[in-house]
């Protein structure tokens, strides 16, 4: 908090007093000459702090009367409906969803002015001119780096520096039991691999990563659909009700923090309820710890890992979202199975290249590392908000959104009956790429749903394509609604 500048100190003060009441909707800001006086600050910082949070959208600005407090359109989105806790799909059911998540991504790689498809940041939020800088030097301290033989199991550096950040989370581990792997995806895979093979059922979130529904349709596993809540993550009692009823289900993975693409946030009594069962059950949990730094505040939130006394957690994570969307550097803690995932890491992919993992470690190890997580949080902030005014302003009636508390993605539920591919189709003729939700699920049950991004600076080129999906929904949705009647 003391490394922010003074005026986004200050900001931040009278933002809590706005979220916490005490400066009300329509309530007139202190004068700037009283800011200066109250705070002993100068014209220009107290004129910095108002102008932020008017670009935040907490503020407006009103001729020769000053600032006061607004409510932004976003705060009347209602959010995303709850799920029902009954309804589980049964795996038997599974019917495959590779074929059109892959239709649909082919589909994306085409050119487009506007990518609200991604789950990262734009580019500008990461240090490309000090990890630019770590490269240089690292290849002049190694120079033979690129021609040698590789460390097998990963770079020790990385690998302690992984295990020292991994307190901030709760994790107590050493650089030995850490595996480094190529991306998260990796490490899912190798979870996977590690405790469940063909024909084997998996307990999944529902919505879930696609990604994930590919990793399982790849190695013939099936998904079973546990409801999730988009505030609180997966439902303990809905899962515990599955496992009564199926006795086959072999691993249960989630992703409690910032979850894609709902964006919740499990509470720490629910990671223990299900760290617990579980353990009880001796069905190893899979933790996707992909975007938990990503989380505003500056506590990074607790991972179910650290309620882990007999090593049925196997955690999986990368710094993909929160570092370098380029470098594909993962890891996994792999508990019990640690033996067996190295093998299966080894015969898989062999080793991963070390330029990379030096660098990211050099980049960790330093202070840099913890003011580049403070500025992104920032920023992502302020775009979330700004996204989320859009969608309020530009799309139809009945839209919800659930504003989660950090991460690069918001979780948009459309009117009932629009159909989000026709929306997808639709879009990407106007080069837009977005996210259907019916590539989170093997059910239609997410098809009204969209994962927007919200990653990237808010320009006007983005808010005249906000403004063009907005129109594009309202046509799907009225043309529905025309056909229903």
């Amino acid at each position: 908090m003391q490394n922010l500048p003074l005026y986004k100190q200050l900001a931040d003060h009278y933002l809590n007093a706005i979220r916490c009441g005490t400066l009300k909707l329509g309530d007139r800001m202190p004068s700037v000459r009283k800011l200066m006086h109250v705070h002993g600050v100068s014209l220009s910082t107290a004129l910095q702090l108002c102008r932020q949070l008017e670009t935040e959208g907490w503020l407006e600005a009103r001729p020769r009367s000053g600032y006061f407090v607004r409510q932004p359109r976003r705060v009347r989105l209602i959010p995303a409906q709850e799920p029902t806790i009954g309804k589980i799909i049964d795996p038997a059911q599974f019917v495959g969803i590779h074929e059109k998540v892959s239709e649909i991504i082919a589909q994306g790689q085409r050119q487009v002015k506007c990518n609200l498809a991604r789950a990262t940041g734009g580019p500008a939020l990461y240090p490309h001119q000090q990890l630019r800088s770590l490269t240089v030097s690292t290849l002049r301290r190694y120079p033979e780096l690129l021609t040698k033989t590789i460390t097998p199991g990963g770079n020790r550096e990385l690998k302690a520096a992984l295990a020292k950040r991994a307190l901030d989370s709760g994790i107590s581990t050493s650089a030995d039991q850490v595996i480094i792997t190529n991306g998260c995806i990796e490490a899912l895979n190798l979870a996977l691999r590690a405790v469940a093979q063909a024909g084997d059922v998996i307990a999944v979130e529902s919505p879930t990563f696609y990604g994930l529904l590919q990793v399982l349709e790849s190695l013939g596993m099936k998904a079973l659909e546990i409801p999730t809540s988009p505030s609180t993550g997966i439902s303990v009692e809905a899962l515990e009700l599955a496992m009564r009823t199926y006795d086959n289900i072999k691993a249960v993975v989630v992703v409690p923090h910032l979850q894609n693409p709902l964006g919740s946030m499990m509470p720490d009594q629910h990671k223990q309820k299900l760290v617990a069962l579980c353990e009880k059950q001796g069905i190893p949990l899979i933790e996707d710890d992909s975007y938990s730094a990503l989380a505003d505040g500056d506590k990074i939130p607790t991972a179910l890992k650290q309620w882990d006394h007999s090593g049925n957690v196997i955690y999986c994570a990368s710094v993909h979202k929160i570092l370098a969307p380029g470098m594909r550097v993962g890891w996994i803690l792999a508990g019990r199975w640690q033996e067996r995932v190295n093998m299966l890491k080894y015969a898989h992919t062999r080793y991963n290249e070390e330029l990379s993992q030096i660098v990211t470690a050099t980049f960790l190890l330093s202070s840099a590392y913890d003011r580049h997580l403070r500025k992104l949080r920032s920023s992502l902030a302020v775009q979330r908000e700004k996204m989320a005014e859009a969608i309020a302003t530009y799309f139809p009636e009945g839209t919800r959104v659930t504003m989660p508390a950090g991460g690069v993605s918001l979780w948009v539920e459309m009117p009932a009956g629009t159909s989000s591919r026709a929306v997808f189709d639709a879009a990407l003729e106007e080069s837009i790429l977005v996210s259907p939700g019916l590539m989170y699920s093997n059910s239609n049950r997410f098809d009204h749903f969209l994962r927007i991004n919200c990653g990237m600076p808010y320009t006007q080129d983005l808010d005249d394509a906000m403004r063009l999906l907005g129109r594009i929904i309202q046509h799907q949705a009225s043309s529905k609604q025309h056909i229903a009647a």
